[in-house]
């Protein structure tokens, strides 16, 4: 026989003297009807310890209606009939930037199954280039990690990458401050241009920022991450591919059903803000972590182009500007 497990967070808590109560994985307790089975032989069914139902009259009605009773925490989601997946199972991970932070990243995206390469500048570019239909989409991440501000130019490759459906996770720093950037996944998803964009529009000092950014600064002072910081860092990068990754397999459950076929908003259960609208900025100095609704910018359309018109009068020709 098959034997289940409580889901993770679950958890059976038995009152002396009273009966087996069940406790979720949010933290509410809920009263167990057990009918005929003893508490105790469900609490060993659902941890998978033992064979319950031994020395009962009728073994048969007995395991039958033991069995009723673990379908039911199954079917609530309070048990399951395998080992969970890791949820990163099944995804290609390529990190790349400066190893104080892609170590740790690399770590936990292992840890939680999936699978993680490094990558060059040039691979990045090879992923953007690639033909569809080879497999990347919905399955592929790139994380790109720096100790310092982006150099102009660096990340306009990748920004194409959402648009073969290979989420692009960025992060870099700007003196005291870590800046992570909302995964783009999917074509209209914020890439690092729109993130430029939107925050010189949003600051007096535009021109300053610019300059900043383009490298007319004095030598960096740091604070560089440190091992506290950087697995802080990681933990955040890990949580939203987490979010990818389960918003993609939402969205091939449905094609598969039948139901539409479409990308996820990957929302995080506890998060106010969307993972793919959210910008985040972690202050290294005391770890203060703020988060920041972003929208991606819409194309501008060009200005037409100057036409020459002639007049009657005056020296022959003229050209309207818009």
């Amino acid at each position: 026989m098959t034997r289940s497990r409580l889901a993770p967070g679950t958890g059976i808590v038995t009152v002396p003297g009273g009966a087996p109560v069940l406790r979720t994985s949010g933290g509410e307790f809920l009263r167990i009807d057990t009918g005929g089975v003893t508490g105790e032989d469900l609490v060993r069914r659902l941890a998978g310890e033992g064979t319950p139902g031994e020395g009962a009259s009728d073994e048969g009605a007995y395991a039958a209606e033991l069995a009723r009773l673990v379908e039911a925490f199954e079917a609530a989601g309070h048990a399951l009939s395998t080992p969970p997946r890791p949820p990163l199972a099944g995804r290609i991970v390529h990190v790349l930037g400066d190893p104080v932070l892609t170590a740790p990243v690399a770590r936990c995206a292992g840890a939680e199954g999936a699978e993680v390469h490094r990558i060059t500048p040039d691979g990045v570019a090879e992923l953007a280039r690639a033909a569809p239909g080879d497999g990347a989409e919905g399955r592929v991440a790139v994380v790109w990690c720096l100790d310092s501000p982006v150099p102009d130019g660096l990340w306009d490759t990748a920004d194409r990458l959402p648009g073969r459906r290979i989420a692009w996770l960025r992060c870099h720093r700007e003196g005291a401050h870590s800046w992570i950037e909302p995964l783009a996944a999917a074509p209209g998803d914020v890439t690092s241009r729109h993130i430029c964009l939107r925050r010189l529009a949003a600051t007096a000092a535009h021109r300053e920022l610019a300059a900043y950014w383009a490298g007319h600064r004095t030598p960096d002072t740091g604070p560089h991450p440190t091992e506290a910081s950087a697995a802080l860092i990681a933990a955040l990068l890990t949580t939203d591919l987490i979010a990818w990754a389960e918003a993609e397999a939402e969205a091939e459950a449905e094609a598969e059903a039948g139901d539409g076929e479409g990308v996820g908003a990957g929302t995080s259960r506890a998060a106010v803000v969307p993972v793919r609208r959210r910008l985040r900025r972690i202050d290294l100095r005391d770890l203060t972590l703020t988060e920041h609704p972003v929208l991606p910018v819409p194309d501008v359309a060009p200005l037409p182009a100057p036409t020459a018109v002639r007049t009657r009068a005056g020296a022959g020709t003229a050209e309207a500007r818009p």
